[in-house]
């Protein structure tokens, strides 16, 4: 069996906010790639990657659980959103090794595929009704059947001009405001449009970035009931997710969530409780492959369906990754899309490809991804990758910020 000998990182993309990992093994030729992507802790992330190496040195690149379970409490406080990345890394790593070691894909390794393609969504928005009606008209055309909508941006349909959204008259200038009543009344008056234009043929959904009061939150599950959304996405905060039992007593607007979280403690309870339906956690932060697995199984039990996120900072490793447990997974729901410029795709032979709504993983063995090195470097603007950044903020008519 294959013994580990380095764990080396590579980042790229121009900002530097894609970080993957590399894992060495005595036998040549044999190394595997993985997802360690940070948006905002690039640099903390690799740090950590590079703590954790001693540990794996020497030992058996397919003790796959084992290894998982070392680096998992290696730290001892466990559960954060650095460490999970680090080790997801690694552990997507393992599994392409594993992968190329036996001739076979990760999903075979798996139990094999229970469908021919992963069925992912679009992401169709606008800056008024208009606007967003043709783009998911656009995306019908193209073949998806599940479109996510948003009225504007992340939180869109809530944003006030901020000059005359009532604000203190000592406030500091914003250009917008957000608002939660706004959001009650934009919101359900998109989907009605949309209804009423498109009809109910196309699965639709929408992402409320946890931006809503509890209490808002559910009146807003409650008035969307009659559209018949696929889902809503992020609902509530991480710290509020009790309030699901309140939506669920209201109406049977079905519920994603999870785009946040990095503990068992926050997806657990809400899988054996029934009270989501589609569980969204990204597959590099609850732990890669190996915890993720874990995490499909147990909806499975429950009723529950995966739809793991990317998001436009994501990375086509981990994309590949969530393919991978898309394909051998029966709890699978659907998978967030994910688009990258020509110039980015260059870098990974092998990448899932997108088309017509589906996303189709190849027939390689292992992930069936790898990583440009040349290419990679290349692509890096060091001056854009010495940067400090941050998650927008979004702030209320009296200055306070609103936590996604």
């Amino acid at each position: 069996m294959p013994k580990i000998t380095a764990i080396q990182t590579i980042r790229t993309r121009a900002a530097g906010r894609w970080v993957f990992v590399k894992v060495l093994t005595d036998q040549p030729g044999l190394y595997g790639i993985g997802s360690a992507s940070d948006h905002y802790h690039s640099s903390t992330v690799i740090t950590a990657i590079e703590t954790i190496a001693p540990l794996l040195i020497g030992r058996e690149a397919g003790a796959i659980e084992d290894n998982w379970q070392s680096v998992y409490t290696s730290g001892y406080w466990r559960n954060g959103s650095i460490l999970n990345t680090a080790l997801a890394g690694i552990d997507m790593a393992l599994w392409d090794i594993k992968g190329k070691e036996a001739g076979m894909p990760v999903y075979e390794l798996l139990g094999g595929a229970t469908r021919s393609a992963v069925l992912a969504y679009a992401h169709a928005g606008g800056n008024d009704l208009t606007e967003l009606e043709d783009d998911v008209r656009r995306y019908m055309e193209e073949g998806y059947q599940v479109i996510r909508c948003q009225l504007g941006n992340y939180g869109g349909g809530g944003f006030l001009p901020g000059a005359e959204a009532g604000q203190p008259k000592n406030a500091a200038p914003l250009e917008r405001v957000f608002d939660d009543e706004a959001y009650l009344k934009n919101i359900p008056e998109m989907f009605a449009h949309l209804r009423d234009t498109v009809g109910f043929g196309p699965k639709l959904t929408h992402d409320v970035h946890e931006h809503l009061r509890p209490h808002n939150a559910v009146a807003l599950a409650k008035l969307l009931e009659p559209y018949r959304l696929f889902f809503l996405e992020d609902l509530l905060s991480p710290e509020q997710v009790h309030w699901y039992r309140a939506v669920r007593q209201q109406c049977v607007t079905p519920q994603a969530m999870g785009e946040l979280f990095i503990n068992p403690h926050e997806y657990v309870p809400l899988i054996t409780e029934r009270l989501i339906d589609y569980v969204r956690v990204r597959v590099s932060k609850g732990g890669g492959i190996t915890q993720c697995r874990k995490i499909a199984t147990l909806c499975e039990w429950f009723g529950v369906h995966t739809a793991w996120q990317e998001g436009g900072d994501n990375d086509p490793v981990n994309q590949m990754a969530a393919v991978h447990l898309d394909l051998a997974s029966t709890s699978f729901g659907v998978q967030e899309e994910n688009h990258f410029t020509p110039e980015e795709y260059d870098l990974f032979p092998g990448f899932a490809r997108l088309e017509g709504g589906y996303l189709y993983a190849n027939s390689q063995p292992g992930l069936g991804i790898d990583v440009d090195e040349e290419k990679a470097r290349a692509l890096l603007d060091p001056a854009l990758a010495a940067r400090a950044y941050f998650m927008a903020e979004d702030r209320r008519v009296d200055g306070s910020i609103v936590r996604p």
